[in-house]
């Protein structure tokens, strides 16, 4: 009988946790012909999240619990928790109930099949009008300049056969940038498309600053074209301003008493370049920030407790 591992990243979603161990459940009560459990990797929750997790751990021998000593944030953590696993196939997926569980037997259906990667991808969100077309935008930069063909509307949630885990636990990446890592493997995904449901309960932790990180981290992790871009751009303009410093020069030779330079070109010029300067300084530093987060060699999280891993199997009780 295969073994599903389901990891569940959460922070403080008192709110959703047991309401999706129970959809969980239901769906593999349907699907008898396969053994499962859930682990919850806990992002130091304050809301009672935590309280929750040790009831379920406590009813259910089959929900695993790690608790982190802080909060490692929404991209090591959720990673770690997938490097715990222990199932033929694990499936990934956050805790909000946005990733609907009523989607893992299109995901097991994919995978017996023979697919290594099945990656859940959005077919629409009830994102707002500029939100959306941000994401269409990122998306397409990211596949154009990237130099391995990642998933669109891809955010994670999916399947990954164990083969996939034992890869991902050969690479040393302190700071992974998840969706890309799946595709630089190289496993052909099968998709399987959805509608994302709206937030019943609790809000977002997602916000400007989170969602600028994963953009960076996609960048970063998946191009040197900025980098390059940067070089093209300083040869272009230092031919422009050469072309332009001429053109100023045969027009005051030209008309020498007529022709004023004037000091708004000077500023104009001044401010356009210096501003060019700054943006590209600040690419070179994304990068420099990733090489920094790599020669650290810091764990993804560090633990502070452990639920239901080094007990013996038995049934769950009802309910």
């Amino acid at each position: 009988m295969p073994l599903i591992t389901i990891v569940a990243g959460c922070y403080n979603e008192v709110e959703n946790v047991a309401d999706l161990h129970t959809q969980i459940r239901e769906v593999f009560e349907k699907l008898p012909r396969y053994s499962w459990e859930l682990i919850f990797i806990d992002n130091a929750s304050i809301d009672g999240t935590q309280e929750v997790l040790r009831r379920l751990a406590a009813d259910d021998r089959r929900v695993k619990v790690i608790f982190n000593a802080r909060n490692f944030g929404h991209v090591r953590s959720p990673y770690h928790g997938l490097l715990q696993a222990e199932g033929d196939a694990v499936i990934g997926m956050a805790s909000d109930l946005e990733d609907p569980p009523s989607l893992i037997p299109q995901l097991l259906e994919k995978w017996e099949r023979g697919h290594k990667v099945v990656a859940a991808v959005k077919r629409s969100t009830k994102d707002s009008l500029v939100l959306g077309l941000a994401r269409r935008s990122y998306y397409a930069l990211v596949s154009r300049i990237s130099h391995v063909d990642l998933i669109q509307n891809f955010t994670g949630f999916g399947l990954y056969d164990r083969q996939v885990i034992e890869t991902l636990r050969q690479i040393d990446d302190p700071y992974p940038y998840f969706r890309g890592l799946i595709s630089e493997i190289g496993f052909a995904p099968a998709l399987v498309p959805f509608d994302k449901p709206l937030r019943k309960r609790g809000i977002t932790k997602n916000n400007f600053f989170t969602l600028y990180d994963m953009a960076m981290l996609g960048i970063t992790k998946h191009s040197v074209a900025p980098i390059r871009l940067a070089t093209f751009a300083g040869f272009l303009m230092s031919g422009l301003s050469l072309f332009i410093a001429l053109g100023y020069l045969v027009a005051k030779l030209v008309f020498w008493n007529k022709f004023s330079l004037g000091t708004a070109p000077l500023l104009i010029g001044m401010f356009f370049f210096s501003s060019v300067q700054l943006f590209f300084i600040g690419v070179l530093g994304e990068y420099i920030a990733s090489i920094h987060t790599h020669v650290r060699k810091l764990p993804l999280v560090v633990e502070r407790e452990r639920l239901n891993f080094d007990e013996p199997k038995v049934e769950a009780k009802a309910g």
